[in-house]
């Protein structure tokens, strides 16, 4: 794909968009403790995916999208219903269904295989992503829903914040955390569904994952977090996309998966809030300072004796 054409534009546009738009929710996942949840509803895109594709016959993407969201809802509102009916807990719930939805997605996928035209459909894209492969059409839509999604979290700033960190006053003042926690399930379907063909099933849920962790350890501010994180994602789609353009049939998603990986290495180590250096820096420093303090009161203590 040359970098000068108008559609290379596109692509690296959408997938700045897509990781600022994944950064962002993934920052509401992460103070939901709700990480493995992106993780689930990733893979159980996978099944919708092929079945819009068997129902019609060849690759006709708002089906298959369609298909994918469906799937994917699915998937969390049998999570929802293991945890609430039985005592297998949440994250056991998650594993559950993510490996049922995954295996019958590789299923299904194997019989739309040996459909006509099933060879040359591109489906093994889904599970490892290839942003070269996606037409304008596809471009245009994934960077709509991404600013879509974008504009939703900006607008409802405040009430995110207050219903994630205190949903008795959220309730109080009059704000339906049920409403809020479907519109966050809705959220991350939405970028799961458009992120899917960029970056795949298996890592989409890392892009969502990664720039959020990457950015706790720079601040302990949710606003900043939130920027911080999108940054963090967006440089990361920009970046992995551009490399992965440099060969043929490189596969986008695992590049942009390393892009993001080097940001939280880098943050993990130099984060300004909780990086390991900083860490060890101040503790050796309040260390310093404590001796100095003890030998201070020694020294006191025997000029008065």
């Amino acid at each position: 794909m040359n970098l000068l054409s108008y559609n290379a534009q596109w692509v690296l546009l959408s997938t700045l968009l897509l990781g600022m738009a994944a950064g962002s929710v993934g920052v509401l996942a992460y103070w939901k403790r709700q990480s493995l949840m992106s993780d689930t509803l990733s893979h159980a895109a996978l099944p919708g995916v092929v079945i819009g594709f068997m129902i019609m016959g060849s690759k006709q993407l708002p089906v298959m999208l369609l298909a994918a969201a469906v799937s994917a809802y699915f998937g969390a509102w049998l999570v929802q219903s293991i945890r609430n009916s039985s005592r297998v807990k949440e994250d056991a719930a998650m594993g559950i269904v993510l490996s049922v939805f995954f295996g019958l997605g590789i299923m299904l996928l194997t019989f739309a295989n040996r459909m006509p035209g099933g060879g040359q459909s591109g489906l093994d894209h889904f599970i490892f992503g290839q942003a070269a492969a996606m037409v304008r059409s596809d471009v245009t839509w994934m960077a709509i829903v991404a600013a879509v999604v974008l504009v939703v979290i900006l607008l409802l700033f405040k009430e995110w914040k207050v219903s994630l960190f205190d949903a008795s006053f959220a309730q109080g003042l009059g704000l339906s955390v049920r409403a809020m926690n479907s519109l966050y399930t809705a959220l991350l379907v939405l970028v799961i569904v458009i992120g899917i063909q960029a970056v795949g099933v298996i890592l989409i849920a890392a892009l969502m994952i990664i720039p959020a962790v990457s950015a706790r350890y720079w601040t302990d501010s949710f606003a900043k977090m939130l920027i911080l994180s999108a940054l963090f994602g967006g440089g990361a789609g920009l970046i992995g996309t551009l490399i992965s353009t440099l060969g043929k049939g490189l596969p986008t998603g695992p590049f942009i998966v390393v892009s993001a990986s080097a940001m939280f290495f880098i943050s993990l180590l130099f984060g300004a809030s909780k990086g390991l250096l900083v860490v060890r820096y101040y503790r050796k420093r309040a260390k310093g300072s404590g001796q100095k303090a003890i030998m201070a009161g020694g020294v006191t203590e025997g000029g008065r004796g």
